[in-house]
């Protein structure tokens, strides 16, 4: 294993997804690196360029960890974070950039986040935490306006409802208190008051007690235009979000992140990893925490790597290791806009196994990246193998420039059934 003070050479990256082959691939521009292998990856993390290499590898992590004795480990997902994978990696003697799992109760339990943002001062909604029926009973009458209803575990991004009605939210508490909805991860609920304005993403890097903050991004959940349809995982993002003032983002900085790294502190919780903030920010220009999340966003991830420049694995890595050094890096001035390619069918029922054609041609547009998620190799073609496909992403000098060249790749690239928004960033570029 690497001395843990040298600069990252060989960097594993665990998860899937779009956000893990942005990670990889940003990791593999920077200088020291040479070899970034993603476990277990997808038709997209394979690759070699100028002695470079991105690889995925399948199998257990702490195994994949031992025998490819990395510098670095990253880990890309909640679901592994929230289990201790990075409790089991750091026993092992591996530097991780990801929370321990202690730390990712801020993601895992939707009760502790609202009760440590209540304990030290983050503003978020006012709130119940219920266990049965009749407290839940209670909760949503204590509401003018119907409430919104989360379940307090992990539940792929389907666990929170806003509700129309006060009838509605009683019935969606009782079906988590159940155990029907989402089973021990709706065994306990909780009752928040709805905010009204706009939605923010904000990251930070942090080292348990300093932080980098990026720039604001904007995620578009519905399946269709004009925000109808279901909620998906993302269909798309674009950074910096104009919503999230230079300084809205000092005060969140200080509000927020810096407040939660104390308090985690104090609590004996310190977090290193990549820290999510969802707000809210009214038309009054406040915010207000809707989740804490510990891990990247996807699709924020992919914008985010496109405007952030700097040695980002040294970064990581001194983060990982208490000793982030914050001149690492920097945001550049420019733009970016992320269009999610999706399956046909997503997010019910998504095909699979179709043949994508035109990815060459849509990296040929300037200043386009395609990142791949659900996809995978059979036979030396590149199918679709999930329900977000792909992750076409542009940057510019000006938004509009992004958006232009992000959707003229994403209409070179082909498959049965694909379907993409048309108006990912339209919030923020108006009418022409």
């Amino acid at each position: 294993m690497a001395q843990t003070g040298a600069k990252p050479s060989k960097i594993l990256v665990i998860g899937s997804g779009g956000r893990e082959h942005a990670l990889g691939s940003r990791l593999l521009d920077c200088p020291s690196v040479t070899e970034v292998i993603v476990a277990p990856g997808n038709a997209g993390t394979v690759a070699d360029a100028a002695g470079k290499r991105l690889s995925a590898a399948v199998g257990d992590a702490l195994e994949i960890a031992r025998r490819e004795a990395p510098d670095l480990v990253v880990i890309g997902p909640e679901v592994p974070l929230c289990n201790g994978l990075t409790d089991r990696l750091l026993a092992a003697g591996h530097v991780v950039f990801g929370p321990t799992a202690r730390a990712a109760q801020l993601e895992g339990s939707k009760a502790f986040m609202k009760q440590f943002a209540a304990r030290h001062g983050i503003a978020s909604g006012r709130f119940h935490v219920v266990t049965s029926a009749a407290e839940a009973e209670r909760a949503v009458a204590d509401f003018a306006q119907p409430p919104v209803v989360k379940a307090d575990g992990l539940c792929a991004g389907k666990g929170v409802v806003v509700a129309e009605s006060h009838a509605e939210a009683l019935s969606v508490a009782l079906d988590m208190l159940s155990g029907a909805a989402f089973g021990a991860a709706g065994k306990t609920v909780v009752i928040e008051e709805r905010v009204s304005g706009a939605e923010a993403s904000m990251h930070a890097i942090c080292d348990g007690e300093r932080f980098v903050l990026l720039p604001a991004a904007q995620d578009h959940k519905r399946i269709a235009d004009g925000d109808r349809g279901p909620n998906t995982g993302g269909m798309g993002t674009y950074a910096p979000a104009p919503l999230v003032t230079a300084e809205l983002q000092e005060r969140i900085g200080r509000e927020v992140f810096e407040r939660a790294l104390v308090g985690m502190a104090a609590d004996g919780n310190p977090f290193r990893g990549a820290l999510f903030a969802g707000l809210m920010i009214t038309p009054e220009g406040e915010f207000s925490l809707l989740e804490f999340n510990v891990r990247f966003g996807d699709p924020e991830t992919q914008v985010l790597m496109a405007v952030l420049d700097g040695d980002f694995a040294e970064a990581l890595a001194g983060a990982a290791r208490g000793a982030l050094r914050p001149e690492l890096l920097h945001v550049s001035s420019d733009h970016a806009v992320c269009v999610v390619l999706a399956a046909g069918g997503y997010p019910e029922a998504p095909r699979t196994g179709d043949a994508i054609r035109g990815l060459a041609q849509a990296e040929a547009v300037p200043g386009v990246r395609v990142f791949h998620a659900g996809t995978k190799l059979v036979g030396g073609d590149v199918v679709t193998a999930g329900g977000r496909v792909l992750g076409v992403t542009a940057r510019a000098h000006s938004l509009r420039e992004a958006h232009a060249r992000a959707y003229e790749a994403a209409a070179l690239i082909e498959f049965e059934g694909r379907q993409y928004r048309r108006d990912i960033a339209a919030r923020a570029l108006g009418p022409r």
